[in-house]
Formats: C-alpha cells, sequence, structure tokens
C-alpha cells in the first residue's frame, strides 16, 4: 500500500481508514484487501498490467480463501465456460458448513453509499464527443468486447428537479432495506456553484429564460457505474462480482458471493453495500413478471442469482435491473430501468451506449437538440413553464389555409390553458427539424428520443401546410437567422444550453458507463440539504441510523 499519507483511493483518507477499520471486522485479510484494491486501480490506470496484478496476489488469494478465480482475461474467459454447477461447487470450498456459517462471520453493516467527500468526484467538466462510453479500457476482457450491447446512462444533471423519485423506485423495485440506497441524489456546492440557501446566488451556473432546468440546486445522482474495466471485479476472489458478457452489466451473484468485501474497497465510487441482517422482504415475494415471482424466474431461467436485495451477508450495489434487460418483466420492460421510468423530467437516460440510436448516446452527443425533445414531449413533466409541443393531427384539426403565422400561434395555444404554445416552442421545433441528421427509431429499446424527434418532425410538416416557416419573414419571427444548421443549433442552444459531459473519476481509467451533462462538483465541493428531504419520501440517507435504532450498535461513518 501507499507509504506516504496520500489515500490511494478517490474518495480520500478518511474513507479508506474506515474501509480498513470495517475489513477489520471480518475474518478476512484486511490488508490484503487493501493492496489488492490499491493494485486494482493502478491496472485500470494502465501502470499496472492483468498479469502482473493477478501473480502478484495469487499465492496469498490461495492461502486466505482456498481459490483464486480472479478475472485476469485468461481467468475470465475460462470461468464463463463453466457451469453454474462449478460455482456452486466453489462456493463449498469458501464454506463447508452453508452460507449461515459463513454470513455470522461478519460483524457489521458497512458505510452508507452517501457518506464520501463530494470533492472525490470534482474535476473539470470535459466534453466526451470524441469518447463513446462503454469502450476501450486497460487490460480489458476480449469477451467484453464481443457484444453490441453495453447498458448505460445519461443523466442531465440540470434537469434533475431532486424528487427522489428515482431513489424511491429503485428501494421498491429491488424490496430493498431502510437505509440500503442502490442510487444517491445529492444536492452540493462548492466555492463556485452554491445552492439557493448559501446567500450567493443560485446553484446553477446559467439560466436560460425559455427553458426550466429543473431544480435551483447542483444535483449529482450516483448509481453504480457499471464500469468497462472494473477494479470491484478485478479483487473478487470467488468471480461473484463479475461482468456479462452478453451486455456490460457488473453484477454480483449472490450464490457465490462470500462477503468478503473486497469489492467495496476497491470501488472507487463508494456504492458498495453489506447486507447485514437478513432482508425485511423474502425473495420469493419480490414480483419478477405477469407470471411468476423473480425468485421462480432466477432459479428457473438465469445462471446466476444477480438481481433484487441481496441475501444475508452478500455485497449488493444497483444492477440497472438485470431481469428487465431479460425480458423477466416482460418485452416492454426491456432496455429500461426502474429509476428511469420513475423520472418526472426524464433527467435519465438509459439504453445500449453503443447504438447511435439509442437515448443515452442521442442525448450524450446531441445533447442541446435531446434536451429540447424530451421537453416539448415529456406527457409527465412538472415543470412549471408546461411546455409541449402540439401533435400533428391537433395542428391539421386547428389550423386554416389562409392563417399567418400570429393566428396559427394563438389557434394552437388555445387548445389546452394548462400548457404554453408561443414563437419559442414553434422556434425550437423547426430547429429540431432542420438540424435533425434524419435517423429512425427502429425497434430497438430505449430509442425514445428520437421518436419523439420524428413526432416533432410530424408536427412541423403538418405546421408548415398551413404557414410557410421557411419565409424570410417567419425566419426572423422565430429567430432563426438564414435557416442553416448552424443557426438552429444556435437556437437550440439558446433554448436549453449547452451543458458540458463528463464522467466522474475519469482519470481512475475505470472506463464508466454513465455520463452526465451539467455542472460537475469541484475539489471543494460539500453535499448540502437539496429540494427534497430523504424522510419526506420514506427514504433514509444511511443505513447505519436504522441500524443503530433497531439491530445493532452505533456505527461509526463518514459525515459530509
Amino acid at each position: 500500500m501507499s507509504t506516504d499519507d496520500e489515500s490511494f483511493h478517490p474518495l480520500g483518507n478518511e474513507w479508506e481508514d474506515e474501509l480498513e477499520s470495517m475489513l477489520d471486522d471480518t475474518e478476512y485479510d484486511s490488508k490484503l484487501g487493501m493492496e489488492m484494491a490499491e493494485d486494482a486501480m493502478r491496472v485500470t490506470k494502465g501502470e499496472l498490467s492483468e498479469a502482473e496484478f493477478h501473480e502478484r496476489y495469487h499465492e496469498d488469494v490461495m492461502d486466505e480463501f482456498g481459490e483464486d478465480q480472479r478475472p485476469t482475461a485468461e481467468a475470465y474467459e475460462a470461468a464463463q465456460e463453466e457451469a453454474k454447477g462449478t460455482f456452486s461447487k466453489m462456493l463449498d470450498a469458501f464454506d463447508g458448513d452453508g452460507d449461515e456459517t459463513r454470513r455470522e462471520t461478519m460483524k457489521k453493516m458497512g458505510v452508507g453509499a452517501a457518506a464520501v467527500g463530494m470533492g472525490a468526484f470534482g474535476g473539470k467538466a470535459g466534453d466526451l464527443k470524441e469518447s463513446v462510453a462503454g469502450e476501450g479500457g486497460h487490460g480489458g476482457t476480449e469477451t467484453k468486447e464481443k457484444s453490441d450491447t453495453q447498458w448505460g446512462m445519461t443523466i442531465d444533471l440540470e434537469r434533475c428537479d431532486g424528487c427522489l423519485s428515482c431513489m424511491t423506485a429503485c428501494t421498491e423495485e429491488n424490496a430493498l432495506d431502510m437505509g440500503v440506497n442502490w442510487m444517491y441524489v445529492m444536492a452540493w456546492e462548492d466555492e463556485n456553484n452554491h445552492s439557493p440557501e448559501g446567500g450567493e446566488g443560485l446553484g446553477k451556473s446559467g439560466s436560460y429564460s425559455d427553458f426550466n432546468m429543473g431544480s435551483e440546486f447542483n444535483m449529482l445522482v450516483r448509481p453504480c457505474q457499471h464500469c468497462t474495466d472494473a477494479p470491484c471485479e478485478k479483487v473478487c476472489p470467488t468471480t461473484a462480482r463479475h461482468t456479462r458478457d452478453k451486455d456490460g452489466l457488473v453484477l454480483t451473484d449472490y450464490d457465490v458471493c462470500i462477503g468478503c468485501r473486497y469489492c467495496q474497497v476497491a470501488c472507487p465510487y463508494g456504492v458498495n453495500y453489506f447486507q447485514w441482517d437478513e432482508p425485511d422482504t423474502d425473495y420469493s415475494e419480490i414480483e419478477g413478471g405477469e407470471d411468476m415471482t423473480l425468485a421462480e424466474y432466477d432459479h428457473g431461467q438465469n445462471e446466476r442469482w444477480v438481481d433484487a436485495r441481496a441475501p444475508r451477508g452478500a455485497m449488493s450495489k444497483c444492477v440497472m435491473c438485470p431481469s428487465r434487460q431479460d425480458g423477466a418483466m416482460g418485452e416492454e420492460k426491456i432496455g429500461t430501468t426502474a429509476c428511469e421510468d420513475a423520472c418526472p423530467p426524464d433527467a435519465i437516460q438509459f439504453g445500449n451506449v453503443k447504438d447511435e440510436k439509442s437515448d443515452p448516446y442521442q442525448h450524450r452527443e446531441h445533447p442541446s437538440k435531446s434536451r429540447v425533445v424530451v421537453h416539448l414531449t415529456n406527457n409527465t413533466s412538472t415543470l412549471e413553464s408546461g411546455r409541449s409541443a402540439p401533435s400533428a393531427d391537433q395542428i391539421n384539426e386547428t389550423l386554416s389555409q389562409g392563417d399567418d403565422l400570429e393566428t396559427a400561434i394563438q389557434k394552437i395555444d388555445d387548445l389546452n390553458e394548462n400548457s404554453t404554445f408561443d414563437e419559442n416552442v414553434l422556434a425550437v421545433m423547426k430547429a429540431v427539424e432542420i438540424v435533425s441528421e434524419g435517423k429512425k427509431p427502429g425497434d430497438e429499446e430505449n430509442n425514445s428520443i428520437l421518436a419523439a424527434e420524428q413526432d416533432v418532425i410530424a408536427s412541423v410538416e403538418a405546421f408548415q401546410q398551413y404557414v410557410d416557416l421557411d419565409s424570410e419573414e417567419a425566419r426572423d419571427e422565430l429567430q432563426l437567422g438564414d435557416g442553416s444548421k448552424e443557426q438552429a443549433q444556435f437556437r437550440l442552444k439558446q433554448y436549453a444550453g449547452d451543458p458540458s459531459s463528463f464522467q466522474l473519476l475519469e482519470d481512475v481509467g475505470t472506463n464508466p458507463n454513465v455520463t452526465y451533462l451539467g455542472q460537475q462538483p469541484g475539489p471543494e465541493a460539500k453535499q448540502v440539504s437539496g429540494p427534497t428531504k430523504y424522510e419526506d419520501v420514506g427514504l433514509l440517507d444511511k443505513r447505519q441510523e436504522y441500524l443503530d435504532d433497531e439491530t445493532v450498535g452505533k456505527v461509526d461513518g463518514v459525515s459530509l
């Protein structure tokens, strides 16, 4: 491990000390776990090869665990050829007395996922236009690159209104215990960006008169990043923590996990939980679809138990709803997550980040246009402006030949007293048509942004049957200049902003599959009370608080 005072862990010395203390309360070698975590991050940074990492710890892992199934490129490919029965035999090698003995050895609950310094995620917001999330990586396995699918997200932090609906939906769908939050929505401020209560201005670094940006707070939404080159996977001695070849999800096999918690130490983002007690909800009670429970689905169709809350003594984290992606919830749920479905302002866009037609790809590569499309077609929006694009049918039923631009706009505006239709809305609708690349959504999952874009274009084409929007007079009224793509793109940015895109802890080299739009926390960022408190929606910030009251003695955590 590091010999100086500088922490190897991106979340800092206090977090690192807490993790080491946590390992001291297990039956496993804490020094080995800390050293492996440090070197696993060296592998992702390209400072150490997979082969060197495996060789360096092979004997120690064998001595400590009796097996070494850590996934180097070669070992990972070999492991994928194994049947489920082999993993059960592997588990027996670790625990001759069964699950209960194995899990009873764990002494206390781990640090809550929110308990990290926000400044750890600080950095200068970069532009990822030349980078495709989910590709590349230092020493990644060959099998990971074969699939055309990599599930991931683009999260628009300036659309997030801090309502915590995503956290609530995740808790309900996965039957998580109180305080076990697989994703966190946090408000923050730093020296340049202040919360509304900070007394020095609004949190947002910019505002746009025609576009409601969600919350005035600076927000960060933190699920598991499902890294292409995940350090947590590299330190797992049993292959419980693994990446699925078919879709790139980083998951935990609950049947194989021994609860050593090395993955928790090796995660740069602080998103892992240890299930200290028996879960509140029996696995057989969790719905897996219309005709079966999740337990019936997993035990009957899956090779590995990877979804919903963990059993006692195992590690858990955000899984991006693998049973949905596998079709257990019905075909209509493939390519969706519970958190995305529940987000009122559509801040979360989930899908195949390798597919240029997918929502996360479109949102990442064309943020201004996608923001406009989402904003104008979001039927469940809670945004105060209440703007929405009229459908082509509504336009055809309302407008008449001979209507001038002002009359046509007024007629459409009169359709719905709860929404506003004016020159600005029509202008960005026309701008979307001008800049559109003409891509059709196709039949893949979660291409809703392109589908909505086609609806907007159809509405513009319907409008143009009655009013010539390509005339110089109309362009002047709509502030579209000469009608070029450059002018249209400027109009979209004027309306919806031109957010920076970034990935958390980019320098660690894990190649996360979550991209953010908006303001990145600076190195001095700290968490502040957000627009919605956890207790207001039946959530708890830290699991320790519940355990302290209900089951075990107080576990000191890291305060923000």
